[in-house]
């Protein structure tokens, strides 16, 4: 099967953002018609409004994850070679990363031994990634995940959701990016904006779920039957879907920033990060779940 090459990706990922982009402003332009009828500086504040939010949530994001500094994604079979390419890289992010509190005083002192030499620190780097660095961004992949789940389950509006899911997941990025002090390469974006704007999509469509169709089983079907416990069940199960995927989108962000330093090929990066997602996705329930009750308030006064 022939592979796509890296202009695809970054023309596809290009062209996500633009689709996700002007749904957006769909949505924004819908809802300043409608407030044009109560009158039009209303309007006019909330096309000010969303401008602000836009360029917050969206425009800068994006312009801090494209212009951060990135490694050079060769091929691996050479490792001194390659170590040698991306040495000023993992010197930058040495020096990042020892300032970290996460990071014990032996692991600093073992980066800081290892800056003479380019594959001396490319193994420690990666030792220490296994070891402390993938926990600590697993924190924050697992923190944008529970919002997701909290938001979905919450919202009962299927465009809202895809806004939601869509604005964390670029935060979600963001953040994953800063953390490390680099970026995945322009292709590796591409496929992440893809995955970003799919997993908006599916949000929105995750409203219409049918649980008759989900879980055949009878018992299950009479509970959906019930208002509003049909109702909570359709909230949490478009919040785990919606979870599952932003899980996904981080730990594939997270694969794609560390691929050169861990060897990781692009093809085990996509099959992998579902397999991870599936595994941290029940604590990550129960944790959401505790937080849920308060906020369950919301949707019992629809009901009701």
């Amino acid at each position: 099967m022939k592979k796509f090459g890296k202009g695809f990706w970054i023309t596809l990922g290009i062209g996500s953002l633009l689709f996700a982009i002007l749904v957006i402003l769909s949505s924004v332009l819908q809802l300043g018609e409608r407030l044009a009828l109560i009158h039009p500086y209303v309007s006019y504040a909330f096309y000010v409004v969303a401008a602000i939010l836009f360029i917050l949530l969206i425009v800068r994001p994006i312009l801090q994850v494209v212009f951060s500094p990135t490694f050079s994604m060769d091929t691996l079979f050479d490792e001194e070679t390659n170590a040698k390419k991306n040495y000023l890289m993992y010197k930058k992010v040495a020096k990042n990363i020892v300032l970290e509190p996460y990071l014990s005083e032996d692991e600093k002192a073992s980066v800081n031994d290892s800056l003479d030499s380019p594959v001396e620190l490319k193994q420690t780097l990666s030792i220490v990634f296994d070891k402390t660095i993938k926990k600590e961004i697993n924190k924050i992949i697992v923190k944008h995940a529970e919002t997701v789940f909290l938001s979905t389950a919450i919202s009962q509006n299927g465009r809202l959701d895809a806004l939601a899911v869509f604005t964390i997941n670029l935060k979600l990025i963001k953040e994953l990016v800063l953390k490390c002090g680099f970026r995945p390469s322009y292709p590796a974006l591409g496929k992440l904006s893809f995955n970003v704007m799919t997993s908006a999509v599916i949000a929105e469509s995750l409203e219409n779920i049918d649980f008759n169709e989900l879980f055949p089983s009878k018992g299950i079907n009479v509970l959906s039957e019930v208002p509003f416990l049909k109702l909570i069940t359709g909230s949490l199960a478009q919040g785990v879907g919606n979870a599952l995927l932003s899980l996904r989108v981080g730990i594939i962000c997270r694969n794609y920033l560390f691929m050169n330093l861990k060897g990781i090929s692009k093809n085990d990066v996509r099959k992998m990060a579902f397999a991870e997602a599936i595994t941290l996705l029940p604590s990550l329930i129960a944790e959401s779940v505790k937080k849920l009750p308060s906020r369950l308030k919301t949707i019992f006064e629809k009901v009701f």
